[in-house]
Order: structure tokens, then sequence, then C-alpha cells
């Protein structure tokens, strides 16, 4: 809603970020993006799109380094995951991961998860997102998360699209003609 502060985690490329304050003007948006090219795709990507954001180099969990005190109001973490989503444009993805990748992913994506969840509001909402079609990475995080994080809850997604799990929507690749994501939203109580 305008007005509100919100938080793009690990924002490259920016389309989120650009969606985001296209469809709220007076948003106040950061963006955080620890890899220096992609940071200046989002700035690439705002530009072209005629908004702005502010925008920080830093490792997302390493709030100390960037985080102001000021809490938001939303949090969109699309997390670092293991891209098993949008293999049917990405073959390589076959290739390129490792059996130790999944591992080293789910320890990223914990980190990330307990690292901003202080940052939010009371009554404020955090969306997690990954392009992985692994229950892992996605059903079993969130799972995993509210066991460990009293103040947080899950709530339903109501949507026509994807397909409703114990703790949020999963996309299955094809599925009416997209890649595979999944969403959980969690609200801090």
């Amino acid at each position: 809603q305008p007005g509100e502060r919100v938080l793009d985690a690990c924002a490259a490329p920016g389309g989120k970020t650009g969606h985001l304050l296209e469809r709220a003007k007076e948003l106040e948006v950061v963006a955080v993006e620890r890899d220096g090219k992609r940071l200046e795709r989002i700035t690439e990507n705002l530009d072209r799109l005629g908004t702005r954001a502010t925008l920080v180099g830093a490792d997302a969990a390493a709030t100390d380094q960037w985080w102001d005190g000021r809490p938001f109001d939303r949090i969109l973490l699309d997390a670092p995951c293991s891209a098993t989503g949008v293999i049917r444009r990405h073959p390589d993805i076959k290739v390129l991961r490792r059996p130790g990748d999944l591992d080293e992913l789910a320890r990223e994506q914990a980190r990330l998860l307990r690292a901003i969840w202080p940052l939010l509001k009371q009554g404020g909402m955090l969306v997690y997102a990954t392009c992985s079609v692994l229950p892992r990475e996605n059903e079993h995080q969130i799972s995993n998360f509210l066991r460990d994080c009293p103040d947080a809850r899950a709530e339903e997604i109501a949507a026509s699209w994807g397909r409703a799990g114990r703790f949020g929507r999963q996309i299955l690749p094809g599925e009416d003609e997209m890649d595979g994501f999944y969403y959980a939203r969690l609200v801090k109580q």
C-alpha cells in the first residue's frame, strides 16, 4: 500500500522491485543485492521503468552492515535456490548442480529467513519465494522456520494458480505455461 516501507532482499535483476513501485508509487522500497554486477542490472531496470528505490550492495543477512533500524511493513525474499522450477528454459541446470548444492542452498535460505525476520514490523508480512520445485527448499524450509520462530505464522494464499500445500503454493513447470515457483506468506504476530 502507498506509504509502506518494503524490503526486496536478493533483489536482482530488479523486476520485482520495479513491479512493486509501479503498483504503488508512494512506497519506500529498499532493494538489497550482494553481487555488484547484478546491482547494476537493478539500476538499469529501474531507470528503464522510471522508478526509484534505495539500492544497497550487501549481503541481505548481514543486517548490521546496511539496516538503518527502521522496520519494514513488507519483505520479499526471493531466495537463492536450485532453480529446478526453470529447468525447461535452462536445461543446463541439470548439469551445473552438484550433490552438495542443495545442502548449501537450504542453509543459505534458512540463514536469510532468520536474519531478515527481525526487520519486519509486528503485523507485517514476509513473502518467501523460490523458483524451485523441491520441498526441501520450500515447504520444509517454511515448516522449520515456523517451528523455530514462535512469532511467525503462515497465511493461506487464496489463488487459482498453483497447488495449495501445507504452507504456501507450488506451481509446477508447465502448469498454465509457467515455470515452477513456490510462494509462502508469513505474518509476524
